[in-house]
């Protein structure tokens, strides 16, 4: 099959898949930024996205999306350093016009991955995971309780930093992602390739901002209430 067989194919679902995410990293950071408006509201909508059928069956048709993405980034990284041979061992000079981010996309998505193992315990353990097999949470917010979950985490200084950093990988990650996947499913024409850069740099901007002030801010309100770090 030519999705898997071909570079054409394989990076035609990187970008498919990873476009995929994005759109679910922007729904995810404007549900996040509702914490900061009404926890009440934020936790309704937790309720809402608990552990119905939906929300079972989005949880995993995301997770695979994730595995996809990861697997073919794997693949399309053997298949360079493949083509590459021994030049790869080559010191050279960095490309002009080549994007760092460019350079290091798996670097980052390895990083991104890591980083969201952090956020499933933190979150998707405590609660969806929590409330489909009646775990026990003593002294610890209800499962449906999401701004209670993020107060406790980003009041932990630790979290607060690697969370700084895991976004700011996904800010690089997403700034040459999204153009290169849109490039790549046939928006190349010289018209257009400068507009979607800039758009890409906009919208990844947006939304890593949007995760940021949530974490910023209950990190803030966790200092000033003498917050402790529960690792």
């Amino acid at each position: 099959m030519w999705l898997c067989n071909s570079s054409v194919g394989r990076k035609v679902v990187m970008s498919v898949t990873g476009l995929a995410l994005v759109l679910f990293l922007t729904f995810h950071a404007c549900m996040n930024v509702v914490a900061l408006i009404s926890a009440d509201g934020y936790n309704t909508i937790c309720e809402f996205l608990g552990s119905n059928w939906y929300a079972v069956v989005g949880t995993v048709a995301l997770a695979a999306l994730v595995v996809i993405h990861f697997l073919y980034a794997i693949m399309l990284t053997l298949q360079n350093r493949k083509a590459r041979g021994q030049n790869r061992y080559a010191v050279t000079a960095k490309p002009e016009k080549v994007e760092w981010a460019s350079q290091n996309m798996f670097v980052l998505g390895l990083i991104i991955c890591l980083g969201m193992l952090l956020h499933l315990y933190n979150f998707w353990w405590n609660m969806m995971a929590a409330e489909l097999f009646d775990l026990s949470t003593f002294g610890q917010p209800a499962p449906a309780d999401g701004a209670g979950w993020i107060a406790q985490t980003f009041s932990c200084p630790v979290y607060f930093v690697i969370y700084l950093v895991w976004l700011c990988a996904l800010w690089f990650h997403l700034t040459h992602g999204i153009w290169s996947g849109l490039q790549t499913l046939g928006w190349s024409g010289k018209t257009w390739f400068g507009r979607i850069k800039c758009i890409s740099q906009i919208w990844s901007t947006i939304v890593i901002l949007m995760f940021v002030a949530v974490a910023v801010v209950f990190f803030v309100k966790g200092f000033c209430c003498g917050g402790s770090c529960a690792i």
